[in-house]
């Protein structure tokens, strides 16, 4: 390839990363803490392809008459294009029940407000519940967002998705559901659960994690949150 290819695909990739980390792309891909580092390798490969251009383009450079690649090479800029122009979805249910949950027992529990309903992640439910006897939970209205997955038997499970650094490492975290369940779900979709801690628990079918049961009173259809990866199971 030659230098004038290299510098394209160079700046493709820098404005690629620097478009993700400005437009939150780059939570489809890492986790939100990462975000000053995306947008520093943008700006690292940008410069480097303007210096690659520089250098090419001395005029001691341009006394030479290098060899012509052929054109094809430049096919390899349509990966980087659709990165620009395809936004992958977040990893989902296929990817959940196909994956045992990796709740994980915490160091500790943070206090919780002593008054009204309590809005908690998957993870700070699910640990709580199974960690703690949901000690902190009796007696509180709970307000829960996931999505949806079925196992086999069409159970169904709230889950979030927890990063430890990328997509590629995301492993999930369920609750499974009781009560007065919807008596329509369809995978993948997002639900606000309002429900009660229940000592219940199950074991996931994948690999005999432990997954607690939450009591649902009342679920309703949310848009996909603006971070739809939780990360709280392992901070």
């Amino acid at each position: 390839m030659n230098r004038l290819a290299q510098s394209a695909l160079l700046f493709l990739l820098g404005a690629t990363l620097l478009h993700s980390g400005m437009t939150d792309l780059y939570l489809r891909y890492v986790k939100a803490g990462l975000r000053p580092l995306v947008l520093l390798a943008g700006v690292v490969l940008i410069a480097t392809a303007a210096a690659t251009l520089w250098y090419d383009r001395r005029p001691s450079k341009r006394e030479h008459h290098p060899h012509q690649e052929p054109r094809v090479t430049w096919l390899l800029t349509l990966p980087v294009l659709a990165l620009i122009l395809v936004a992958p979805p977040a990893l989902g249910s296929y990817s959940a029940s196909h994956t045992g949950t990796a709740l994980q027992k915490p160091f500790g529990f943070a206090d919780l407000p002593a008054d009204g309903p309590l809005r908690l992640g998957v993870a700070d439910y699910a640990g709580r519940a199974v960690y703690d006897n949901g000690r902190s939970l009796r007696d509180r209205e709970l307000r829960i967002t996931g999505f949806v997955t079925l196992d086999r038997s069409g159970s169904p499970y709230l889950v979030r998705m927890g990063l430890n650094c990328c997509a590629a490492d995301a492993q999930p975290v369920k609750i499974a559901l009781t009560g007065d369940i919807p008596p329509v779900l369809s995978p993948d979709t997002w639900l606000e659960i309002t429900g009660r801690y229940t000592p219940r628990r199950t074991k996931d079918p994948v690999n005999d994690g432990p997954i607690p049961y939450l009591e649902v009173t009342h679920a309703k259809p949310v848009p996909t949150p603006h971070d739809p990866y939780d990360e709280t199971w392992n901070t």
